[in-house]
């Protein structure tokens, strides 16, 4: 059964609306036409070929920014139920949030940051969430009417998940009491947007093990010192002593991921009741309400920094995200030295720069290799070894 919209929930009848007016679908609300829309674009099908940890092409059943944004749509529609929120435009945040990555992951973005700063001294550099935004407000070509997908405020708000005050300060001046503006009066977003930024790290948090003990970089027994995983791991056992293996994993991973949810649920609930919100825009000048218990955040904070001492910076990761920084570097450099090699429709915008920025931003991992292979006349594979 579907749970009804609490009045804290963003009411598709009561949106903001879009940049460009458009007239009501017949059959399909505001947020549902957004994540449609979503769905259907073209950066969304690139995700499937981007890299979320393991470079493409490492493993078939490795996670892809595609995989990781569907498996966020689910979390996310689960909390949303669960609190009264809109599903549809949690769904649509979820699956949005990671169309302006790089490819190659955050090594990709690294580089380009890196290069767009050094090729531009006026720019604020490269964020994968304000390109998210560009890309849907700028850089998909659909529409006869306007560029982009003309989302409407509350999903566009949800994709922007962080940004500089510099890069906020600009998107003022573009759209005064826009998306940007948040970033300035330091207030909250909409409860979507709010429970789709935990939704983003308890999925991560989870498929992230699991990838790395499938890549063998992490060892199971490693996963014991973490007081989350030993939780769970004993609890695992205690119902089913003879589980051993992948079997054992995914169901360590599956309780845990059913209790950070339901942790959000519950906290969440406690807060709202307590703020008791009367509308959408009620939540936005109090405190963030869409949270987890500070136990919760203990624990988690104890699995990024497991995470990242032990996956992120392993040698074997690291190694190759190294190799693929220079694909990015060298590919803006023959870019910046020879705008002639970008498609026509990048080469005539302005500044230069950040048309280079936003192509290779656009780039899968393997589209990626393929261009510096053509622009180097060699190929410098991070997927060898």
């Amino acid at each position: 059964m579907r749970v009804m919209l609490e009045p804290y929930g963003s009411d598709p009848a009561q949106t903001r609306g879009r940049r460009y007016f458009e007239p009501l679908a017949p059959t399909r609300d505001d947020y549902q036409r957004d994540r449609d829309r979503i769905v259907h674009s073209t950066a969304f099908r690139r995700l499937v070929y981007k890299t979320q940890v393991f470079l493409n092409h490492e493993g078939d059943l490795f996670r892809s920014r595609m995989t990781h944004s569907l498996e966020v749509a689910q979390l996310a529609r689960s909390i949303a139920r669960a609190l009264g929120l809109n599903e549809d435009l949690s769904e649509a945040i979820a699956l949005a949030h990671d169309l302006g990555h790089t490819p190659f992951g955050h090594a990709g973005q690294d580089a380009l940051d890196e290069s767009l700063r050094a090729a531009d001294p006026a720019s604020y550099g490269f964020e994968h969430n304000l390109q998210s935004l560009r890309v849907v407000d700028v850089l998909e070509q659909r529409y006869p009417e306007f560029d982009g997908l003309n989302l409407t405020f509350e999903a566009r708000e949800g994709i922007l998940k962080h940004c500089s005050r510099l890069h906020a300060a600009d998107l003022e001046l573009q759209e005064p009491g826009g998306v940007g503006r948040r970033f300035l009066d330091r207030s909250q977003p909409g409860l979507e947007a709010q429970l789709c930024n935990l939704a983003d790290e308890i999925a991560y948090n989870a498929h992230d093990i699991d990838d790395g003990v499938r890549s063998g970089i992490l060892v199971y027994e490693q996963l014991l010192a973490l007081p989350l995983w030993r939780r769970f791991h004993d609890e695992a056992l205690a119902q089913h002593p003879a589980l051993v293996g992948q079997r054992l994993l995914y169901d360590v991973i599956r309780r845990i991921l059913s209790q950070q949810v339901y942790d959000v649920i519950d906290t969440s609930a406690v807060a709202l009741l307590q703020y008791a919100p009367q509308s959408a825009d009620a939540v936005r000048d109090g405190p963030a309400l869409v949270v987890s218990s500070p136990a919760m955040v203990s624990d988690s904070a104890h699995v990024k920094a497991f995470l990242r001492t032990h996956l992120y910076r392993h040698p074997r990761v690291t190694q190759k995200t190294e190799a693929a920084k220079d694909v990015v570097r060298e590919l803006f450099r023959a870019y910046h030295a020879d705008p002639g090699q970008l498609p026509e429709d990048h080469r005539i915008r302005l500044p230069l720069p950040q048309a280079i920025a936003d192509y290779i931003a656009g780039m899968t991992d393997r589209f990626a290799l393929r261009e510096h292979e053509r622009l180097q006349g060699v190929c410098r594979s991070p997927f060898r070894a």
